[in-house]
């Protein structure tokens, strides 16, 4: 008897461990709205609090080189479909509904989904869903204000699952969406979901936070667009806590060891705001090609399967995310789709992967045929299309363009030109009209 229990829990211990690694792992990307490298502790910053974030960090792995583009739209576009702005971008505020996006990959392989915070990818109706999206809890998507005022924030305007509704008591939507991810993952506990979370903070107008000691619960808006720079710091506060809401949930319900969280950001700082990292000054750069515009902030945790306290300084683009999500969740990236990105899974892993060379930009703010600016890059070198080439180390700002270049900065700058060239076509006819 004693033999047949023996044999049984081992059975039983073998059936558990093969449910273990064939069971889907559940993900949560979480991208903050115009918030720049230089704002998170864990990276050097030193100007606002961020104590979630950078546990997130100490716990996992943290990328010294993320780049996203200088706006967002074109970041979320690029995000979404892990293919470059010159292929696929069409005009401010649009999506391209031809487009396969990592919800629909994720869908497709068992995933509940949910999108959750900013929108800004088209304005039709059934836009989140036709996009793979199950449910969704969102700003500007197909509302204007009814106020003249900007909404997002205090007693905002929302639309939860493409049905308008209004606040009035003093409700602040950062919280609203952070409770709807909440509820989202609750509810899909004993399956895999993928909740993605642009989230509102940290936009401008720059206002009061709940936890500000004069956020006025009778507010219909910001009188401006930027609002006081001065409640930037509350802001990031404020996302950071709700980032560490959405860690205490995935805790309460034992989901934490089976979900890869990831942390970014979407564009550089907003340009009114100046920053301390590692004893110097930081100035926004949103809407600029500078590291102001584009370095972002990259953190990812998974305990048991992301390293703990890993500094990688491995190139990533926003490219990328659409094919790591997909390989941890054993999804197959089609063929066709012709994707530019590659996955830093085995990065998180603590394995070598396929780091990049280069990254690529092609930015125009509103679309159209030609970009504003148009870049390849590596950590340390960046050329443009003009043929100037900057050494981002030693200018940040990119004031001084190499004129009398090295030997290595001449291989640098032949390896740059050949891959800016694979690019040289790649924008569609049908994109390329006025």
């Amino acid at each position: 008897m004693k033999q047949l229990s023996a044999i049984l829990a081992a059975c039983l211990l073998l059936y558990v461990q093969a449910f273990a690694a064939d069971k889907k792992p559940n993900i949560v990307l979480i991208m903050a709205d115009d918030l720049g490298y230089e704002t998170i502790g864990a990276n050097g910053g030193t100007s606002y609090n961020t104590p979630n974030i950078d546990k997130l960090a100490s716990t996992g792995v943290r990328f010294e080189h993320c780049y996203a583009q200088p706006l967002c739209t074109p970041s979320r576009v690029q995000m979404m479909t892990g293919i470059y702005n010159v292929r696929n971008y069409v005009e401010f505020g649009t999506l391209d509904r031809a487009q396969t996006t990592f919800a629909h990959l994720l869908k497709k392989q068992g995933y509940a989904t949910c999108i959750v915070g900013k929108w800004q990818l088209g304005k039709e109706p059934d836009s989140p869903q036709h996009f793979g999206f199950d449910e969704a809890c969102l700003w500007q998507h197909t509302r204007k204000s009814t106020r003249k005022l900007d909404t997002r924030y205090v007693n905002p305007q929302l639309e939860i699952n493409g049905k308008p509704v209004d606040y009035t008591r003093g409700e602040f939507a950062p919280d609203l969406t952070n409770d709807f991810v909440c509820q989202f993952i609750e509810k899909n506990k004993d399956k895999p979901f993928f909740a993605y979370y642009p989230m509102i903070l940290t936009h401008c107008p720059f206002v009061p936070t709940p936890d500000s000691p004069d956020y006025d619960p009778k507010s219909k808006g910001s009188p401006t667009y930027k609002g006081d720079p001065k409640y930037f710091g509350d802001m990031v506060a404020y996302m950071d806590k709700e980032v560490g809401k959405i860690i205490a949930k995935l805790d309460s319900l034992g989901l934490r060891e089976n979900t890869l969280v990831i942390f970014t950001g979407d564009n550089g700082t907003d340009v009114p705001i100046v920053s301390m990292m590692n004893g110097k000054r930081v100035a926004g750069g949103k809407g600029q090609s500078t590291d102001a515009g584009t370095r972002v902030p990259l953190i990812a945790n998974w305990p048991g399967v992301v390293k703990k306290g890993v500094v990688s300084h491995d190139l990533v683009d926003f490219t990328d995310f659409l094919p790591t999500l997909c390989e941890a969740a054993g999804a197959i990236v089609p063929t066709d789709l012709k994707i530019d990105g590659r996955s830093f899974l085995q990065q998180l892993r603590g394995e070598k992967g396929q780091p990049r060379e280069w990254v690529y930009s092609w930015y125009s703010p509103k679309g159209g045929p030609a970009a504003k600016r148009e870049f390849v890059r590596n950590q340390r070198y960046k050329l443009y299309t003009s043929g100037e080439l900057f050494d981002i180390s030693n200018d940040v700002l990119e004031k001084k363009p190499i004129t009398t270049p090295n030997p290595e900065e001449t291989q640098i700058r032949e390896t740059l030109q050949n891959a800016l060239d694979q690019f040289k076509d790649a924008r569609p006819p049908a994109l390329t009209k006025p």
